[in-house]
């Protein structure tokens, strides 16, 4: 029965479902235990499961990953919580060296299976350290599945199959939407991982979003719908690997594409996107393929990050930019956000 249930609800229940079918899961990380996580994400499963199966470990997120990829290559399926993006840095040589290499270093003979979960994104008052978008990091990295849900029913099945895989996920929840609430029925699957989905049809242009922008990608499309134009929005799900064949296939079919991320847009994620569209769909787009990202700026104070965060009106501004129906200019201003 379908019922009102957040993302950080869903999240729990699928790391209740995953201990619950199966004793090789383990979840740890820094406060995770008893207290049930800085979002209470955590929250009840050392009570219910144990302390062997859901606990606390020291503040050393090197420590926590490395032993994680010993679990898993002694045959556990170890879950950790960076707790903040950005707190995950000091395990950064551990993911780059040992968890993404794992398997092409045994020429496949040794599965990684872990996962590990960053709440990440802005929007919630944080300071640096607590609001960072790190995940061009990890996708510039062969050898990890980097994956964000957008709502609660893709939070549990994403979550789900993430645990499954025999490859190591880097898992980054949105945390600004962690009390987002929709109505699901859990548990529940949605499309399978490394698959994109059009959240919204349209004719006229493409928005490409991910994790805590796909919402606001939505009421940009429709607040653009009010004024005449139709957008499609495509929620990417899995940033690596790329599905290709969906966002490829909505962009001829507008002929032109915005991608919003909360990074910054010099290196960000967008530059990867935008080049592959520009690859694959160079004779079908009326337009430069645009990004609307984060500022070029160290995440400002919590005064100031609405300024920083993309938001519906510069999704607008960018649409109008889109070489309807006058010349565009490329002013680099607007293409750092």
């Amino acid at each position: 029965m379908a019922e009102s249930t957040t993302l950080g609800k869903a999240l729990n229940r699928a790391l209740h479902d995953a201990l619950a079918e199966d004793p090789s899961v383990v979840v740890y990380g820094e406060d995770v235990g008893p207290l049930g996580g800085v979002f209470r994400v955590t929250d009840g499963l050392t009570a219910e499961f144990g302390e062997d199966r859901c606990f606390d470990s020291p503040l050393a997120e090197s420590g926590i990953v490395g032993t994680a990829v010993g679990m898993a290559m002694y045959g556990l399926r170890p879950v950790v919580e960076m707790q903040f993006d950005a707190f995950g840095l000091p395990a950064f040589e551990q993911v780059v060296s040992h968890v993404a290499k794992m398997r092409n270093r045994t020429r496949g003979r040794l599965e990684l299976p872990m996962v590990i979960r960053v709440p990440y994104g802005g929007g919630i008052g944080g300071v640096e350290h607590h609001s960072d978008s790190s995940e061009a990091y990890y996708a510039h990295t062969p050898g990890l599945r980097v994956v964000t849900p957008a709502t609660p029913s893709d939070g549990y099945s994403l979550l789900r199959e993430a645990i499954d895989s025999p490859d190591p996920v880097v898992f980054l929840e949105p945390k600004r939407r962690y009390w987002a609430a929709e109505e699901t029925a859990l548990p529940v699957r949605t499309e399978p991982l490394d698959r994109a989905v059009v959240r919204r049809a349209g004719r006229d242009a493409t928005l490409i979003a991910y994790g805590p922008m796909t919402a606001t990608a939505l009421e940009a499309a429709d607040a653009a719908a009010e004024e005449g134009l139709s957008v499609e929005v495509v929620d990417l799900r899995t940033l690596s690997p790329f599905d290709d064949a969906t966002v490829a296939a909505s962009v001829r079919r507008t002929g032109r594409a915005v991608v919003v991320h909360e990074a910054s847009a010099f290196g960000g994620y967008g530059a990867e996107v935008a080049a592959r569209l520009t690859e694959q769909c160079f004779h079908h787009l009326e337009a430069p393929v645009l990004r609307v990202c984060g500022l070029d700026v160290p995440y400002p104070p919590p005064k100031l990050e609405e300024y920083h965060l993309p938001g519906v009106d510069r999704i607008l501004d960018a649409f109008d930019r889109l070489q309807w129906e006058r010349e565009w200019t490329a002013d680099p201003a607007e293409v750092r956000g």
